[in-house]
């Protein structure tokens, strides 16, 4: 389990594609903190680390996470999103994030305001019956506040914390973004359907 606050932006150093899967190697300032067998959220999705050196970690990435991810497109030197897996007892500062990615979704607009940028993401249809207004979304693995959600578009107002410690100010129209919608949603959706 994952809080969505990102605690580095790590760069892909390599990448073996193989049949039905890839291998990744990141190169982060995280690894001192890293074992084997660690879970680490990687722009959104939960991986496994499988192997460590001094600045860099490497995953596997199967076959149903390349597509049901954005990390099908993962090109080296791309920047990446980075949180280790939550400590018991550590604070809960963004929201439950389990690294399980609902969706892809996709930038229409990241404008630059004064002290925030505007992020206006399509997200697929059916995944915005569970996103509400001032709700909590996982984009990238960033646990992120929702501005406004009209039909597929969420408005997303990203503070200079969030540009200055993750990827998103780099993220242009047409990016590709993880998505995670609120687990509470789904769990309520589940529990009122049980009971019909």
């Amino acid at each position: 389990m994952f809080t969505g606050l990102i605690e580095d932006c790590g760069v892909v150093t390599s990448i073996k594609r193989l049949v039905e899967s890839a291998e990744i190697e990141i190169k982060t300032a995280l690894t001192p903190q890293i074992k084997v067998g660690d879970s680490i959220s990687v722009n959104g999705t939960c991986l496994t680390a499988k192997a460590i050196s001094p600045n860099s970690f490497i995953a596997d990435v199967m076959v149903q996470t390349l597509r049901l991810t954005s990390l099908s497109d993962i090109a080296v030197g791309d920047q990446v999103n980075l949180e280790l897996a939550l400590l018991s007892g550590s604070r809960m500062g963004g929201h439950i994030v389990q690294g399980h990615v609902d969706g892809v979704g996709e930038v229409i607009e990241n404008s630059t305001g004064e002290k925030w940028n505007k992020l206006v993401i399509r997200i697929p249809q059916h995944l915005a019956k569970y996103v509400v207004n001032q709700g909590s979304i996982a984009i990238d693995g960033v646990s992120l506040t929702v501005g406004e959600i009209k039909g597929d578009l969420v408005t997303l107002w990203l503070i200079p914390e969030t540009l200055a410690k993750t990827n998103l100010d780099s993220k242009l129209t047409g990016s590709k973004l993880n998505v995670e919608v609120d687990l509470l949603a789904k769990y309520v959706e589940r529990l009122m359907k049980a009971g019909e």
